[in-house]
């Protein structure tokens, strides 16, 4: 077990750093590679523990995979077996604790000739499945799930072309289909109610497919035969550089710069956010990296204002909401997250568990059936806190902990490995104090009485601005 020590941040976060490889570009990359007709080449792919499920995911499949480097940047040469190559797994497929490897692997193999099994973590049995499991069914999928959730067991059965409207805005279950749509007869069109990022589109495109958009349908052509190899280099991802942008946002006099960071329109939302709060990011050294645009984003410290965040905005920074929750409450007035109901059905219900945490650190937070408000701004307390194995809420907390009176603990913070391994080191290199602790065995605890909650919390009164 491995708790996160955060202390409060006495100077200002300053410098130049770099994230890991965009998490949902390294999924889908390593995927569609395994299907192409050659070799592909894949840099700075991410190895974290929800892309290497992934990863080995898809060499059980049979697909030869080289990795080369060190640290938080690989390059992968993936030989791939072209659309109809892949061989029936020796055992069930271990998704781990990644919902877009179970849901994108899910569309993958109820096109192919064997069957297989698709599996996960106790807390990947939890998230709901049978949103992409239905319409697979529809386009002849033989697909079963157990009550709407994992394990998948899924046998051979042909596919045919659909017209499928989601309910709910996902990239994960339009990935999906787009991939069972590859095996199908005749051609496929979903039609999302919200945009949702691209990633797939925009790689099947790189690799000569005539995949477009019309309106909100996304269509892909019959007949595909085959697809041309990769080579690409991933951009940092922006849900990662997240957590340092808004930390810089809120410790007085800060200024970070994230480097080589994928701008793609539709992962942009925090940016707009934030700037609506007041922020200033500046964004400059715009370039294509392959097909997907990329830029170096500066973040300073400035006093934010509430602001509220609904619909389409929502898809556009779903995963970021709980780091800018943290933003939220440095600032002045009440802000407001609605539309987001799809945070309860993430790693964990994001929206009852940043709640709680948040509220223990001394935030005013209202949690509502599909998301929250927060009153701010509010005089950050450290405290111990608990990340319940969700990788972006322990991030956050770390965030909170930088602008909090006293020290920080983080319980059960190994999964934000899951999504940025070197968070810790990131966070230093800008001047942060954080230390990893192994807590599996007793220890004194590093809190002051408190921030391990033995004295009465302070009143509104008390807590004051952000000083």
């Amino acid at each position: 077990m491995r708790a996160l020590l955060v202390q409060p941040q006495i100077t200002p976060l300053t410098g130049t750093v770099e994230v890991p490889g965009d998490k949902s570009i390294s999924h889908r990359a390593v995927i569609l590679a395994a299907i192409a007709d050659g070799q592909s080449v894949i840099r700075n792919w991410l190895p974290a523990g929800d892309t290497l499920a992934t990863l080995d995911c898809m060499r059980a499949l049979g697909v030869p995979i080289e990795t080369r480097g060190d640290g938080f940047s690989w390059e992968l040469t993936v030989d791939g077996r072209g659309l109809r190559g892949l061989r029936r797994p020796a055992v069930p497929l271990d998704c781990r604790n990644a919902g877009t490897c179970i849901r994108l692997l899910a569309g993958l193999l109820a096109g192919q000739s064997f069957s297989s099994v698709l599996d996960g973590s106790a807390q990947l049995r939890r998230r709901p499945m049978r949103r992409v499991c239905q319409p697979l069914r529809l386009m002849g999928g033989n697909i079963q799930d157990h009550d709407g959730r994992a394990p998948l067991t899924i046998e051979p059965a042909p596919l045919r072309g659909l017209e499928y409207r989601m309910e709910v805005a996902s990239a994960q279950v339009k990935s999906a289909l787009l991939l069972a749509g590859l095996y199908a007869e005749g051609e496929t069109r979903i039609h999302q109610p919200a945009t949702t990022r691209d990633h797939t589109e925009r790689m099947l495109q790189a690799m000569g497919l005539a995949v477009y958009q019309a309106d909100n349908w996304i269509i892909l052509p019959a007949d595909t035969r085959k697809l041309a190899p990769l080579d690409i280099i991933i951009p940092g991802d922006i849900s990662s550089a997240a957590f340092p942008l808004v930390a810089a946002a809120i410790v007085p006099h800060s200024q970070v710069t994230m480097a080589n960071v994928g701008v793609n329109e539709t992962r942009t939302g925090l940016l707009e956010l934030l700037a609506a709060m007041g922020g200033r990011c500046q964004v400059s050294q715009s370039r294509l990296s392959g097909d997907e645009p990329v830029a170096d984003l500066t973040m300073g410290f400035d006093e934010l204002h509430s602001t509220e965040a609904g619909g389409d905005l929502v898809v556009r920074a779903i995963d970021e909401l709980p780091v800018w929750a943290v933003a939220a409450s440095q600032a002045a007035g009440v802000s407001v997250v609605r539309d987001a109901a799809e945070l309860r059905v993430k790693e964990v219900d994001r929206i009852s568990l940043l709640a709680t945490e948040l509220r223990r650190m001394g935030v005013v937070v209202e949690e509502r059936p599909d998301g929250f408000t927060i009153a701010g701004p509010v005089r950050l307390r450290g405290a111990e806190v608990d990340c319940h194995g969700d990788h972006r809420l322990g991030m956050a907390l770390a965030v909170a902990g930088l602008a909090a009176d006293s020290p920080t603990l983080i319980r059960d913070a190994a999964c934000i490995a899951d999504s940025f391994p070197g968070f810790a080191e990131t966070l230093r290199a800008l001047g942060a104090r954080t230390e990893w602790l192994d807590t599996s065995h007793p220890h004194p605890n590093p809190l002051p009485q408190r921030a391990r909650g033995q004295t009465p919390p302070l009143s509104l009164g008390e807590r004051g601005g952000r000083g």
